[in-house]
């Protein structure tokens, strides 16, 4: 596939190198020689120097021949005229970055379609939504919907009162016919291997593991697990970023408490005014005296939002060593993300990662219409729809060729979601939910065409 990226900020320079990977023929536009000169050094993709707006410049990364032009550059007015112009020159296809989340929410009013632009992304949107959803399911550090919350994907840690701790994967099934959900992927403590489980695989304590339930699952897992769905009520953010605001507006939607801190005197009054439903505090975050002040110790979570990694992740210790039942930190440097669960914050969640995962769907072949990556697993989860020339389609999952370092977690027909077992029948109109590793990926994708 031929992919332009115009941007070699964060977000465009780690889709490259996710793309590269790939073997993606990727042209990387900007207009900062320092970006392009680290790009070039560090991935195997083109770099262009120059206007992305510019027509020449397109023409010369050879748009007319390009499958996907990705505007991911830190002006949304740059990356909306680049996909126009991308368009109008004979790209294919055209994702556009936007920091206004009302574009979002107006998309088919305006019609974008009609511009050129077939798809726009916010990651701050993205992962304001990623924090609505993790405290929704507040006993798990990672939540992802499909459909609506047809089928759920949830990860957790196993402590040693889960049921099922001790048993294999097939023992669990028969202990509990009942239970609507399947185990997808899983990390031993204290190792980096992403394993797919199989029905001879056992549940250990300290094991992180990701599930795949329906609807009335995740009630299940609550109890099996042990865990305890926790009414989050009271939510400190720390940060007025893009994150914050927008975080702020969506939980106060659901009725809960939310106090917003920001270091900033002028932004903080400008939130005052935006924010109604959120009491905004001036003062520095870092202020453990400010934060027992503002009763952080009565809060059921706390957010840091701000643009600093290291400042996120020591308030969130803070606010941990406070009690707070649930800590969320935006981190930006991929190293700290791999540390997720050993610092002892319960997610961090990464901008980059987010854009990346709903970007990565367009370039999956087969009918991908959803896709995530698992928090500290090298591991995919993507939704395909069945086509009826698809191989899998009119076929028992038994019957298939399926690569052993993938699982079929669920099967959505009709909007209701299924654990669908080795004698479900796959229909053409089937949503499929599938874990994969990355070498599985192309032959999975295969029997999807």
């Amino acid at each position: 596939m031929k992919i332009i990226i115009a941007g070699a900020g964060e977000v465009g320079f780690h889709l490259a190198k996710l793309l590269s990977y790939e073997s993606q023929d990727i042209t990387l536009i900007d207009n900062n020689r320092e970006n392009l000169i680290y790009a070039d050094a560090h991935l195997d993709i083109r770099t262009l120097r120059g206007d992305a707006t510019s027509i020449s410049v397109l023409k010369d990364a050879q748009v007319k021949d390009v499958d996907l032009v990705i505007g991911v550059t830190s002006s949304e007015t740059t990356n909306i005229t680049v996909c126009v112009l991308a368009k109008q020159l004979g790209a294919k296809r055209t994702i556009a970055r936007i920091a206004n989340t009302e574009f979002l929410e107006n998309k088919e009013e305006i019609g974008f379609t009609q511009f050129g632009i077939d798809e726009l992304i916010s990651p701050e949107a993205l992962a304001a939504r990623e924090i609505e959803l993790l405290l929704n399911q507040s006993a798990f550090n990672d939540s992802y919907e499909f459909e609506d919350g047809a089928l759920t994907m949830v990860g957790l840690t196993l402590s040693e009162s889960a049921a099922f701790v001790g048993r294999s994967v097939k023992e669990t099934a028969k202990i509990f016919p009942g239970i609507h959900f399947m185990p997808i992927a899983m990390r031993r403590k204290d190792t980096i291997e992403t394993i797919i489980p199989r029905g001879n695989t056992s549940f250990r304590e300290g094991d992180q593991v990701y599930f795949v339930t329906t609807r009335g699952g995740v009630n299940d897992l609550y109890k099996l697990t042990g865990k305890k769905r926790q009414q989050m009520k009271n939510v400190m953010i720390l940060g007025g970023s893009k994150i914050g605001r927008k975080a702020s507006m969506d939980l106060c939607k659901k009725k809960m408490n939310v106090k917003l801190i920001e270091n900033d005197k002028d932004t903080a009054f400008d939130l005052a005014d935006e924010l109604p439903k959120t009491l905004i505090i001036h003062g520095d975050g870092r202020n453990v005296e400010l934060l027992e002040e503002e009763s952080i110790q009565d809060m059921d979570a706390f957010i840091a939002v701000t643009g600093n990694s290291e400042t996120n992740i020591m308030t969130c210790l803070v606010a941990k060593s406070k009690n707070v039942k649930r800590t969320i930190a935006l981190v930006e440097n991929m190293d700290y993300f791999q540390l997720s669960h050993s610092i002892g914050i319960d997610t961090l969640i990464n901008k980059k990662l987010l854009a990346a995962s709903n970007i990565f769907r367009y370039i999956r072949k087969g009918e991908v219409v959803a896709m995530t990556r698992l928090s500290n697993m090298d591991a995919e989860l993507l939704e395909f729809i069945v086509k009826p020339t698809s191989k899998v389609s009119n076929k028992k999952i038994i019957d298939l060729e399926f690569p052993r370092s993938a699982i079929i977690g669920g099967v959505i027909r009709n909007g209701i979601g299924e654990i669908a077992l080795g004698n479900f029948k796959i229909l053409p109109g089937d949503r499929i939910v599938i874990c994969c590793l990355p070498h599985a990926i192309q032959k999975v994708e295969k029997l999807f065409l």
